[in-house]
């Protein structure tokens, strides 16, 4: 219990901040939705599902393969930071420098006439974050959730900052609603047919100053490139990149895919980059999940290596498995019956609530991506990571064909389905695979009944429409009442013993 604690303790750290930072974050939705136009939310979408697919070459597996050497190989620890550190660093700044270089022809081939600076800005975006990333890693690693915690959460707060001074404050100074007297200032500079532009600036001014202050926290870097060392975390990290580039494409691939497999006039009065906008902003409402999910992966994956040698880390990953589909699950209930208010509240502009059907595919979807993230620590450990390229591989595959078949039939819920199947495939290949090599004791009838019925009651929550706003809101989270009352009698027996526990712990102190 007392691991089970720490590991929920480092994940509500990661967990608060990830909550307050995507919270922020999720403000930009009514932003963009209300000053931009539907095109330049598909370009956001386009361009940042490439900026993500780029992100794990320019990191290619090096964050996991830091974790395993620095915790279970008998190296220094500081001697793998360095040397990981620096090999990524080498890394960054040539792929940045090259796809600088290539700005003009990529901004052609991706229908982006006129604006290299794009992707020049691109470049700088990949290159800081990868150039972070091994610092970010340490700092968990060492089990510093709260400084990681405030440096990401600063970054947000940065991005958003600038986000909202170019794209609301620049306007209206500009068209003379507030602040006259700096209007000529702001004139000079204010390009009103920047849209997904200031966007990607912000990210790139964000980047800029939150580099210096992580270096300073993270002392102690100097370059070093010893062949000894990253010739076997080489090795290690390949079928990782391998792995990333096909989890990615299944993450986010999806939404830049979108438009070119939806057929012009699908839905009357929008482009299929327009749709693209609109399939995009959705997507967004399945953020609670998937800020969820990230913060229990922050917390896990060191958190499992380091428990690696424990002769009772199998029952351990079951529990760990076990609470946290119980939790997921009944958050997706509790997001899914509460869409239609959710959407009102978000979306500032008529058109964006026709995709709301497939958030709650997004959100089972979001919820087996972590219950893979559970199952494949077994890979890890045990430096099997070949058979994550399998893997997610396969899961790309399926991305795409899902895509290319079911968005020209049932569009937005055929890109929402591309997702949900692409995560259910690697879950049902990892379990089986992972059973064999590394047999771990999971409640996995019990686990599939809690997916299948918070699914049964999403979908159900979300189209009960009694005709009354306010009676609508009682009956669907009565279901998501209802749910938590399945779980409590399913569980009561393992509640008591909680309960129990921590009484019996608070009397001996």
């Amino acid at each position: 219990m007392g691991l089970l604690k720490k590991l929920a303790g480092q994940s509500a750290i990661y967990g608060i901040s990830s909550i307050l930072g995507k919270t922020i974050n999720f403000l930009l939705v009514p932003l963009y939705t209300g000053y931009l136009a539907k095109e330049d939310l598909g370009s956001f979408t386009m361009l940042y599902a490439l900026i993500a697919f780029l992100n794990v070459v320019f990191t290619f597996g090096m964050e996991t393969a830091y974790f395993r050497f620095a915790t279970g190989k008998g190296l220094p620890p500081q001697k793998v930071y360095q040397n990981a550190q620096s090999l990524v660093f080498f890394v960054a700044v040539a792929l940045g420098s090259l796809l600088y270089l290539f700005a003009t022809p990529l901004s052609q081939l991706f229908d982006f006439q006129g604006k290299p600076h794009l992707f020049q800005w691109a470049a700088m975006i990949l290159a800081i974050d990868a150039v972070m990333a091994i610092p970010f890693a340490k700092l968990r690693l060492e089990g510093k959730s709260l400084a990681f915690a405030l440096l990401k959460l600063l970054n947000i707060v940065l991005n958003v900052s600038f986000n909202i001074i170019f794209i609301v404050v620049a306007y209206h100074i500009t068209e003379g609603d507030i602040l006259r007297q700096l209007q000529p200032c702001v004139a000079a500079w204010f390009r009103p047919d920047w849209g997904v532009d200031y966007i990607l600036l912000s990210n790139v001014l964000a980047n800029f100053l939150i580099l210096p202050l992580l270096w300073k926290l993270v002392a102690g870097w100097k370059f070093e490139l010893n062949k000894k060392i990253l010739l076997p975390m080489w090795h290690y990290a390949l079928p990782l990149l391998f792995m990333g580039l096909a989890g990615v494409t299944n993450e986010v691939f999806s939404r830049g895919l979108f438009e070119h497999a939806l057929p012009a006039g699908f839905y009357p009065h929008l482009s299929p980059r327009e749709a693209g906008g609109v399939f995009g902003a959705n997507f967004k409402l399945a953020i609670l999940m998937s800020l969820i999910i990230q913060a229990f992966k922050y917390a896990a994956e060191p958190f499992f290596f380091q428990q690696a040698e424990n002769k009772n880390n199998p029952q351990l990953f079951a529990r760990v498995m076990h609470w946290f589909i119980i939790f997921c699950s009944s958050l997706m209930v509790a997001v899914a019956v509460n869409l239609h208010l959710i959407g009102k509240l978000f979306f500032q502009a008529e058109g964006y609530s026709i995709a709301l059907s497939m958030v709650p595919i997004l959100l089972m979807g979001y919820l087996l991506l972590g219950v893979y993230y559970n199952l494949s620590i077994w890979f890890k450990i045990t430096d099997q990571t070949k058979y994550s390229f399998y893997i997610t591989f396969t899961g790309a595959v399926v991305t795409i064909v899902v895509i290319l078949t079911l968005v020209p039939v049932w569009g937005f819920i055929g890109g929402a389905l591309s997702t949900l199947a692409c995560y259910l495939t690697m879950v049902i290949m990892c379990y089986y695979t992972g059973q064999k090599y590394y047999p771990i004791p999971y409640q996995t009838k019990k686990g599939l009944l809690y997916l299948a019925v918070s699914f049964l009651f999403s979908y159900t929550g979300f189209f009960l429409d009694s005709g009354d706003l306010l009676l609508n809101f009682f009956l669907r989270n009565g279901i998501f009442l209802l749910f938590l009352m399945l779980i409590f009698l399913m569980e009561k027996k393992e509640l008591y013993s909680l309960f129990q526990s921590i009484s019996n712990r608070k009397h001996d102190n």
